[in-house]
């Protein structure tokens, strides 16, 4: 047999169980503050374009058209996302993950800073649009990267029998993100005039953005490397291209782990951004009562999300994201007939119900994605698959939305849109054969863990 100190990285042997279990909380929080700001700087350009950038980069075109064309610049970032998943997994998978998830938080909190600088149609004309387009692409490229490290960092690191809910807490950050960008946005459209808010005070939650990145890099600077990217490079099993190994030999996890994340991104990115010109132009719903709505959608999501790794560590990933799922599809109809009452205790329970349904969905998620792809690949692996997913989901739901209610008038069309997706991601899951990425080097490192 072979003697198994070869695969451990310099000083693994001698590295205290309590100074390895401080790495394993520092990387899971890590994650958890870092996705909160790449999230954060996410949806604040998703409500400003839902808010404010029809009308200062979009000002020739209708109201409802400029509101479009804003949200068109939101979706380009889509189609960045998964480019950097591939540029970022590879050198993830190459290097480390640790340099790859400070340099994400850099390319995207940067981009943020920058479009809060930006000047408008009125000030550059059409060069304003180009370079908010611009802006929103660097910001998807750095988005791409981020969430695959950031999950990795939180599993690879995580005991054993804690992996499902350490993979969860970066997930939490995406419903933080929401809730922090939601409560900044609230403040400065309350606290300020219409007018000065549209001219200016938009830019506030993008600047403010530039503290956000410092204390996540000071915080990622001081992590060490994933124990088991360290395992693998030691045993001199990386590979020199993730990419044409994943397509060669891992499709089915590819394309049935893109479908099987598809309904979450979906729903969320309908919820958190495309429903919030829709309560104010169709239902009549004033901004602030839109903006407390998503806020009630965050939170409710944050903590379901917890709740949903935790009943995933004792019934399975696959049991909770299905019954996660089941509940999406369910949820779909009486929530937009409860919001389109125009009733506000009515459509805060629609986005408590809604936020409920989703976090079920997303608590098993960063795990089930992890253990599709062994070490050397999974960088590029989960990062692919989820940011596939969100161009699926997240881009094309908004589109698609939109039409079906030009063409019917009723919420309840897009709720049936819904429930098409939730009903693909269900059948993807029950095809997915969960923990297939589990390799040997990595079952070896977690006896060692075990035995430490």
């Amino acid at each position: 047999m072979a003697d198994m100190s070869e695969a451990r990285p310099p000083g693994a042997a001698t590295t205290p169980p309590a100074r390895a279990s401080r790495q394993a909380r520092r990387a899971a929080a890590a994650s958890l503050i870092g996705t909160t700001i790449e999230f954060y700087d996410f949806f604040i350009y998703g409500l400003a374009a839902s808010l404010v950038f029809g009308s200062q980069f979009f000002p020739s075109f209708s109201p409802v058209a400029g509101t479009l064309a804003a949200l068109s610049t939101f979706l380009v970032g889509f189609a960045a996302r998964p480019i950097g998943a591939v540029v970022f997994g590879h050198f993830g998978d190459r290097i480390g993950r640790k340099r790859l998830l400070v340099i994400s938080l850099l390319t995207a909190g940067g981009s943020t800073v920058v479009t809060g600088l930006l000047p408008t149609y009125s000030a550059i004309g059409v060069a304003a649009p180009v370079l908010l387009v611009l802006c929103r692409l660097v910001q998807g490229l750095g988005l791409g990267g981020e969430w695959g490290g950031a999950v990795l960092m939180a599993v690879e690191h995580a005991p054993p029998r804690r992996r499902i809910v350490f993979g969860a807490l970066p997930q939490m950050g995406n419903p933080a993100g929401l809730v922090l960008a939601t409560v900044v946005t609230l403040v400065c459209t309350t606290v300020l005039p219409v007018r000065e808010f549209q001219s200016w005070g938009w830019r506030i939650p993008f600047l403010l953005s530039v503290t956000l990145i410092i204390a996540g890099v000071i915080v990622r600077s001081r992590l060490r490397e994933s124990p088991a990217f360290d395992r693998v490079r030691e045993s001199r099993q990386l590979v020199r291209f993730p990419l044409g190994v994943l397509v060669r030999r891992y499709p089915r996890a590819l394309i049935a782990g893109t479908l099987a994340v598809t309904a979450s991104p979906a729903i969320g990115l309908l919820v958190a951004v495309y429903l919030l010109p829709y309560g104010q132009r169709d239902l009549h719903l004033s901004t602030v009562t839109m903006l407390v709505l998503t806020g009630v959608f965050g939170v409710v999501f944050f903590f379901a999300i917890w709740i949903s790794a935790g009943v995933s560590g004792r019934f399975g990933v696959r049991r909770v994201s299905v019954v996660g799922l089941v509940s999406v599809a369910i949820w779909a109809v009486p929530f937009f007939l409860l919001l389109d009452s125009r009733s506000l205790p009515a459509a805060v329970i629609a986005y408590a119900g809604v936020g409920v349904t989703v976090g079920a969905v997303n608590g098993p998620q960063a795990t089930l994605l992890a253990d599709l792809f062994p070490v050397r690949v999974r960088y590029s692996g989960a990062s692919l698959t989820f940011q596939l997913s969100s161009v699926l989901g997240g881009a094309i739901t908004p589109v698609v939305s939109t039409a079906l209610l030009a063409a019917t008038g009723s919420g309840l069309s897009i709720a049936v849109w819904v429930v098409a997706i939730a009903v693909i991601s269900l059948v993807s899951v029950t095809c997915l054969h969960l923990g297939s990425g589990v390799d040997p080097i990595e079952e070896q490192g977690t006896e060692l863990a075990q035995v430490a």
